[in-house]
């Protein structure tokens, strides 16, 4: 019996095949859409369907097989498509729109320590409903250091500190208006931070300013470091500053590779503590009532760290880094839930607990993620020194046109800034009067490590085990 199809359901018919076909028939020569088929067989449909443009970052979608792939389209909903496709491979998307109208979409792995700007809104929203009074911020406030200082988890660290450390200090080296002095600091048995202490010519007593270094090649013997370290000296503070953990002298005893691991961390806050306090102790000419802390990008997130230890910090001015919605993607920074506090917390409310209603400048750009402070962290850090009538002590510097660096004008405005809150020589504020040194003149060990110092990073890690 012949069987007669009307000619417009046959082309119906084919029409709806062929459809089907790109989101699935590329990647398997069998056209199985009940195989596992690369992701990139379904972002390439998705891009097709809803006309943008989607970008991999961090992974190759080729080595991503994704199942049923074709049945997680929904014809109606990018957003839902995308939310089907890479939720099961714990992947994440964000949107932007071009000035031309363009959507392009981003796709990478999910990341614990970067969220979206849009999520760091919701965050702060819900974190000034937790605390809509003084009252209920000063409760807010003692349970965020604790807390925060619990995820820390130091005292293993602290009660592993030497008693009588090796301290080792260079050649005292004059220049226009402040010295210079390398030291060694032995901390863990064998394990030494290392740094470079700049001072005024004149007598104290003086301020003191802590400056971890941040992540940008050279640490802290790069020439923006010294411009800044040297300024404050010629300023009349005293400005020590210090290697990260794992680069610098510290990466001859335990190598790079060190400073990615989870206790870098704790390592990097123990330094910061207890440099100051052996500058405090080893020197005479340290007024109490003003010390101070900066750092840019990681050491900035260190120079919070240092002030959440340490109450005695009167002025801080972290540098391009901490906001809502980015914690610092290096282990050094987010090794350890400190933003888990409270319930659920975030850098900038944590620099309130730290430092509220004292003095505090954040310094911010246009060229990375504290693009948003201007409109976002800064309200919200101005409505909690508000509590104390002392708006004004939390001031923002945003360089619209400028990058993630601690740049001339990021450091002029800390000059200024400081002057202000630490009784500082802003006229002695001229970088063209600092001598800069070479890497082998800031370097505290010569060719050979002192006896007894560590020499790999399995040694300290031998240390560290039996400090739990």
């Amino acid at each position: 019996m012949l069987l007669r199809f009307p000619i417009r359901i046959l082309l119906r018919g084919l029409f709806s095949l062929c459809c089907l076909i790109p989101v699935w028939a590329a990647a398997s020569p069998d056209s199985d859409p009940m195989r596992p088929h690369p992701l990139t067989v379904f972002l390439q449909e998705a891009e097709r369907r809803f006309d943008v443009r989607i970008t991999c970052k961090r992974f190759n979608p080729d080595t991503v097989q994704v199942n049923w792939g074709a049945f997680r389209i929904r014809p109606y909903s990018l957003d839902e498509t995308l939310d089907n496709l890479l939720r099961p491979a714990d992947l994440v998307w964000s949107r932007r729109t071009t000035p031309g109208g363009e959507i392009r979409i981003t796709v990478q792995p999910y990341e614990y320590y970067r969220r979206t700007p849009a999520d760091g809104e919701r965050l702060l929203q819900w974190l000034s409903a937790l605390s809509p009074d003084s009252a209920s911020w000063e409760r807010r406030r003692e349970c965020l250091l604790t807390e925060a200082r619990e995820a820390l988890a130091l005292e293993p660290f602290l009660r592993g500190v030497v008693d009588d450390p090796d301290v080792r200090l260079g050649r005292e080296v004059r220049h226009d208006g402040y010295t210079t002095r390398n030291y060694a600091l032995e901390t863990l048995p064998g394990l030494y931070v290392c740094g470079t202490i700049y001072a005024p010519l004149a007598k104290g007593p003086h301020p003191l300013i802590v400056s971890p270094s941040g992540h940008w090649e050279g640490g802290r013997y790069r020439a923006d470091q010294q411009l800044r370290m040297a300024t404050f000296a010629r300023m009349g503070a005293v400005a020590v500053d210090m290697d990260i953990f794992g680069w610098g002298d510290s990466e001859r005893q335990v190598g790079r590779e060190a400073h990615t691991r989870p206790y870098a961390m704790q390592l990097q806050a123990l330094w910061s503590k207890i440099v100051t306090d052996w500058v405090v102790a080893s020197r005479r000419d340290i007024d109490m009532t003003r010390l101070a802390a900066t750092g840019g990008s990681g050491g900035a997130t260190h120079a919070l760290l240092l002030a959440l230890l340490d109450g005695r910090f009167a002025v801080l001015a972290p540098v391009v880094h901490l906001v809502s919605h980015f914690d610092g993607g290096c282990p050094c920074e987010s090794g350890r839930p400190v933003t888990l506090a409270g319930g659920g917390s975030c850098t900038p409310e944590l620099l309130a607990a730290a430092m509220a209603p004292r003095p505090t400048l954040v310094v911010s750009d246009g060229g990375d993620w504290t693009s948003t402070c201007p409109t976002l962290e800064y309200p919200f850090l101005r409505r909690i020194w508000g509590f104390y009538g002392m708006e004004s002590a939390v001031r923002n510097v945003h360089f619209a046109d400028e990058r993630h660096d601690y740049g001339e004008n990021k450091r002029r405005a800390v000059y200024a800034f400081f002057a202000e809150t630490l009784g500082l020589d802003l006229s002695q504020a001229d970088e063209s009067r600092v001598e800069l040194l070479s890497e082998t003149a800031l370097q505290s060990f010569g060719e050979e490590l002192p006896a007894g110092a560590l020499r790999s990073r399995e040694e300290l890690e031998r240390i560290i085990e039996k400090l739990k």
